[in-house]
């Protein structure tokens, strides 16, 4: 099912859908994600995306206090004041390995997480090694059947995420995306 985004029915089902263990496609701060409630909707969306066990998804939170509910480190202040913003900062996860958190800009996103009170992975809308979809048409040609809902936020065409590594010293950037951190928010 698509719904545009702004349609007021959109916020009520996007919530029983993601609560009811689905998952979604929907407008994020840059580019279109798959979004579910981690960690119950893991294998679900590595299947749309045909993704291994590998390559953990980034999480979505509502704010930078729920760190510690992932993590047993908090952000670095010179990286989670780029929060709300397109800066993902991996960090130890609580239960070993790391974890890749985010607090998004987007009003619409942040409502979301805080209704839901849980963390959501988020994923580019594309295959494993292919290259994010911006469009409706692309996502409704490729992805419709493979999830419970779609809202459509018109054409995006943002970059993803900076992903920074803040469990190393210096923080090491993975991915250069939509923010450009100065070299001394690395140290």
């Amino acid at each position: 099912m698509v719904l545009p985004a702004a349609d007021p029915e959109a916020f009520p089902l996007l919530v029983r859908t993601l609560s009811g263990g689905g998952i979604a496609i929907i407008p994020c701060d840059t580019i279109y994600g798959i979004v579910g409630i981690a960690p119950s909707t893991e294998q679900a969306i590595r299947a749309v995306k045909g993704r291994g066990d590998d390559k953990p998804f980034l999480q979505l939170i509502a704010e930078a206090s729920w760190v510690g509910r992932l993590s047993a480190v908090e952000a670095p202040l010179s990286l989670s004041r780029h929060w709300p913003g397109p800066l993902t900062i991996v960090l130890p996860a609580r239960a070993g390995g790391t974890v890749a958190l985010r607090v998004p800009d987007s009003p619409f996103l942040r409502r979301l997480l805080a209704e839901l009170d849980r963390p959501l992975y988020s994923t580019s809308v594309n295959r494993s090694g292919e290259a994010p979809v911006n469009t409706m048409d692309e996502i409704r040609r490729g992805f419709e059947k493979d999830v419970d809902l779609v809202l459509d936020g018109g054409p995006l065409s943002g970059r993803p995420s900076t992903l920074v590594d803040a469990s190393v010293r210096p923080c090491r950037v993975l991915r250069q995306g939509a923010l450009v951190l100065p070299g001394e928010d690395l140290l």
